[in-house]
């Protein structure tokens, strides 16, 4: 039986990764921030283009890990290893044409999201491409990052992806002061010092991760380092699925900003406070829902179904509570928790729409996560899409769109996500209850 303690450690290490990145991000907006609204308006836009990859493309951990905790589990590290390696050439192949496609488009995807009618929209447009330009290097590394971080899990690895993120953004850190500002001897280059700062500190922890595979291979006679096309076919099927899953959600948290706009700037003031502790939260969740899907992968791959079944009970009990202490938090919370990002009397009373319904859907959503974690380990990622799918188009996005027709405003959008929350626990409850999701051995 895998113990509390395991799982502390495995969540701890992947809560680490989750949150060191927006950690980051809060330094270089609050650094650039002070070159002026124009700079700071063209890095949220070029961090947001970044983001909006590295979403989409979360398959070279979430896919590698399950793969990879399944021949790790069947006592076979070096197929473990073998699954990193041509998860990284997948990272590499995709970042290259990443860069090669959106350098020359740069300019035209920055005119689309920010628009050209508005005073200082062009200068904005200029400043955010041209941050684009230069952080684009960095993702074939960053992608990197994520395959690294997917067969670390796998093989349980919990200290080395941490330290790799952690020397990586300290780094970057350090020079987006530096180079922002001209500080401590570094050349003064404005915006373009964040975008360099972003490359080299990503491009770092990217390249830790690739010697660290690279290594991996050297001390193993059996994996091999050229492409493997049966292996990446196989991860491909799978990323297919989680990319669709994902598409879901950016739909969907887009779908809710539009409709929000609409109704005031209180109420999408209030709709981005509530939504960003719930993005804190998902991150705290997610990283226990990384710890079942290290542990069920390598259980279910050295068929211990039993064992798998203690997890995901253990996990989802922990995920549980952990949620429902943070539920009573921000109930207790609720009358001063808001003031701390406005003190606007019209803001914080759109606030209290929403903030019981994230407050009510913390603790479906502690099941919610660790289920999900669950089936990814056991590599369902194709129900996964489906009743991510299903609940989004049958639950969320019809409530949303309901809202500004009907003028139901917050209420009716954090309904909409309460009830995708709840689909979601009713399909991937039931799919666990079935068995269906213990298939045992290495393949998936």
């Amino acid at each position: 039986m895998v113990s509390g303690r395991r799982i502390a450690v495995l969540t701890v290490s992947a809560l680490a990764v989750l949150i060191a990145p927006p950690l980051y991000l809060l330094l270089d907006l609050a650094v650039v921030g002070r070159l002026g609204g124009n700079e700071l308006a063209a890095l949220g836009v070029g961090t947001l283009v970044l983001s909006v990859i590295s979403t989409q493309l979360t398959f070279l951990s979430y896919g590698t890990t399950a793969r990879t905790a399944r021949k790790y589990g069947a006592g076979d590290r070096s197929g473990a290893v073998s699954e990193g390696v041509q998860a990284s050439w997948i990272a590499i192949a995709v970042g290259v044409l990443l860069v090669a496609v959106m350098y020359p488009l740069a300019p035209t995807v920055m005119r689309l999201l920010v628009g050209t009618s508005s005073p200082g929209a062009e200068q904005v447009v200029d400043d955010a491409a041209g941050w684009l330009r230069i952080a684009m290097f960095g993702v074939p590394l960053i992608l990197l990052s994520m395959a690294g971080n997917g067969w670390m899990r796998g093989v349980q690895d919990t200290r080395r992806p941490v330290v790799y993120v952690v020397v990586g953004l300290s780094v970057a850190a350090v020079l987006v002061i530096g180079l922002t500002h001209g500080v401590a001897g570094f050349p003064r280059l404005g915006l373009p010092g964040s975008a360099f700062a972003n490359l080299v500190g990503q491009g770092l922890t990217g390249l830790l991760f690739l010697i660290r595979v690279v290594r991996e291979v050297r001390r193993s006679s059996s994996p091999r380092i050229a492409p493997d096309p049966v292996v990446i076919r196989a991860q491909l099927v799978m990323a297919r699925d989680l990319v669709l899953r994902s598409l879901s959600f950016q739909v969907c948290f887009l779908s809710a900003a539009a409709v929000a706009a609409r109704f005031g700037v209180a109420a999408v003031a209030a709709h981005q406070v509530v939504l960003q502790l719930w993005e804190f939260m998902s991150l705290f969740l997610d990283s226990l829902a990384i710890a079942a899907q290290s542990l069920v992968g390598a259980a279910l791959g050295a068929r211990a179904v039993d064992s798998a079944m203690g997890i995901a009970r253990r996990v989802t009990v922990v995920s549980l509570a952990a949620a429902g202490v943070a539920a009573g938090v921000f109930a207790a919370g609720g009358a001063l928790i808001p003031k701390l990002f406005t003190s606007d009397p019209e803001i914080l009373d759109a606030i209290s729409v929403p903030w019981w319904y994230f407050v009510a859907m913390l603790p479906i959503a502690g099941v919610v996560f660790a289920l999900d974690g669950v089936l990814l380990g056991a590599g369902d990622a194709r129900f996964l899409r489906t009743a991510t799918l299903a609940a989004a188009l049958g639950g969320f996005l019809p409530l949303i769109w309901l809202s500004l027709v009907f003028d139901w405003g917050l209420a009716g959008i954090w309904t909409g996500l309460v009830v995708f929350m709840v689909l979601r626990l009713i399909a991937v409850a039931t799919r666990v209850r079935s068995g269906h999701w213990r298939r045992t051995g290495v393949a998936i």
